[in-house]
Parts: structure tokens; C-alpha cells; sequence
């Protein structure tokens, strides 16, 4: 617990340095960029789309008549949109997780290497291309909890519940492997993959409740969800922010769990070797 809190404290002094702030910048511009293109000209065509769809299941006209019986038709009216914001949400997170893993988190690993883990040797047991197909495999799998689990949303508290657990987990298979690829070797990723599960997945669900935090700025009112595509933009700055800040709370957690993984892998070495009897082989 305490190396849980000791490495959030270490984070979050970490985002005041200028290299850090400066790491969220082609992040935010890639995915603003990328998804307010597609939010301003495709956002009427998708929420007609939703419209639609929604118009096809006899459960939305027996909602849309119970909200109008107790005088909140107007609802009827942000429903589609809330669809497609629903769906979108959790793309665009996914969009900067990536995003991050993939620029942020080596530089970010660079950054500590030459400050503050100089002692640890870059045994580089992870590449590029395993990084690649290991956040695939993890995002395929988080895609497919996401499907099985959109009708739960709507039920209340678990709409509150399951997307932190869902971007925890992501967040904690996705960046463990990444704050791990340049310095340990396989069996020592491995290694802290095992012992370290618990705190690794809290700090990730913890990163999950904390990318929350900008989707309250769209779910606050109707008027937010009507300028989603606007609200978008803030929203996906705060997450690049969140992402990066995590990025260095899983370093500076899974660096020093190397560095105390190595101390007693060479504490051992050296007991076996005072131990050997004089003269053997």
C-alpha cells in the first residue's frame, strides 16, 4: 500500500515537469483531430442512424409513452443522441489508451531511465511488435466485455461501476507491459505480472474512475449532450492528461518493483555463493 501511494504522489509531481505536459500534445491532436472530423460530419447522419434503430424495438415506444404519460416526452428527443454518444464514449478512450501506450508511455520510461532508475539495465525483453499485439489482444478482449455489457449501463449503479472496471483492466494489461518492455526481461514481466496483480489492477481501475471524471461533462445536462462534438474536444484533453499521468503512476510503480525484484534475485545469488563450500565447482 504505502509503494501504491508512494508512486501516485511521484506521478503526480511528475506532471508538473514541462517534458511530461508537453507528452500530451500530439496525443490530444492525433485523436481531437481524428474525432471531431468524424463527430462534425458524420454526428447527424449517426444520430439518425440511432434514431432508426432505436425506432425498431417495441421496448423504445413503451419507454418513449411512459416518459410522455408523466410529462417527459422531451426526452423521447436526446435518446438517439445519447446512443451515439454512448458508443462513442468509450471508442475515444480507447483511441487515446492507445495512442498513449504508443508515444507517451516510451518516452515516458526514457524519461525515468535517465533520472531516476539509471541503475537498472534495459534487459529489453518486450519489442514493438509484441507491445502491438499485446494491446490488441487485451482491446479485443475489453471490446467484447463492452458489447456484452452496454444494456447493463443503463441500469443504475452499475452504469457507474463497470466502465472504470472495464478501462482498469484495459489500462492495467496495456501499460504494465509497456512500463516493462525497455528494462525487465520476459520472466521478470512475467514475474511482476504475477505478484504484482492486485496493485497493478487497482491502480488501473483507479486510472479508470479518474477517465470518468470527463464524460460528467457531456452527461451533466441535455444541452452537453446536444454539443457533444464540441464538449468532445475538452473531454479528450482531459483524457490524453489522465492517460499520461497514469502512464507514469504504472512506471514508477512497475520500476521500482524491477529494481526490488533484481535486489533479491542478487541477494539470493550472493547467499548461494557465501554458502558454497571453499574449493568446490
Amino acid at each position: 500500500m504505502n509503494e501504491l501511494l508512494g508512486s501516485f504522489v511521484r506521478a503526480l509531481l511528475g506532471m508538473l515537469h514541462p517534458r511530461m505536459l508537453w507528452l500530451t500534445v500530439l496525443p490530444f491532436l492525433l485523436t481531437a483531430l481524428g474525432w471531431g472530423a468524424a463527430l462534425w460530419f458524420g454526428w447527424e447522419g449517426w444520430v439518425g442512424a440511432a434514431h432508426g434503430w432505436l425506432s425498431h424495438w417495441g421496448w423504445t415506444a413503451s419507454i418513449n409513452s411512459l416518459l410522455a404519460g408523466i410529462g417527459f416526452g422531451h426526452v423521447q428527443m436526446v435518446l438517439a443522441p445519447l446512443v451515439v454518444v454512448a458508443i462513442a464514449v468509450p471508442l475515444i478512450v480507447l483511441t487515446v489508451l492507445l495512442l498513449i501506450a504508443a508515444i507517451s508511455m516510451p518516452a515516458v520510461i526514457r524519461h525515468l531511465g535517465a533520472r531516476q532508475f539509471a541503475d537498472l539495465e534495459p534487459l529489453r525483453g518486450g519489442t514493438l511488435l509484441g507491445s502491438l499485439l499485446h494491446s490488441i489482444a487485451a482491446t479485443c478482449i475489453c471490446v467484447l466485455l463492452l458489447v456484452v455489457t452496454v444494456p447493463l449501463w443503463l441500469v443504475p449503479p452499475l452504469f457507474a461501476v463497470i466502465p472504470p472496471l472495464l478501462w482498469g483492466w484495459l489500462t492495467y494489461r496495456v501499460m504494465t507491459y509497456d512500463a516493462l518492455a525497455w528494462h525487465a526481461s520476459s520472466d521478470e514481466r512475467r514475474i511482476i505480472f504475477r505478484t504484482h496483480r492486485v496493485p497493478l489492477l487497482a491502480i488501473g481501475v483507479m486510472c479508470g474512475m479518474l477517465s470518468a471524471v470527463p464524460t460528467l461533462l457531456w452527461a451533466s445536462s441535455v444541452l452537453m449532450i446536444v454539443l457533444f462534438p464540441f464538449v468532445a474536444i475538452v473531454s479528450i484533453w482531459l483524457y490524453v492528461c489522465i492517460f499520461v499521468f497514469s502512464a507514469l503512476w504504472f512506471a514508477h510503480y512497475c520500476l521500482r518493483a524491477l529494481r526490488r525484484l533484481r535486489a533479491r534475485h542478487h541477494g539470493t545469488d550472493r547467499q548461494a555463493t557465501q554458502a558454497r563450500p571453499p574449493g568446490s565447482a
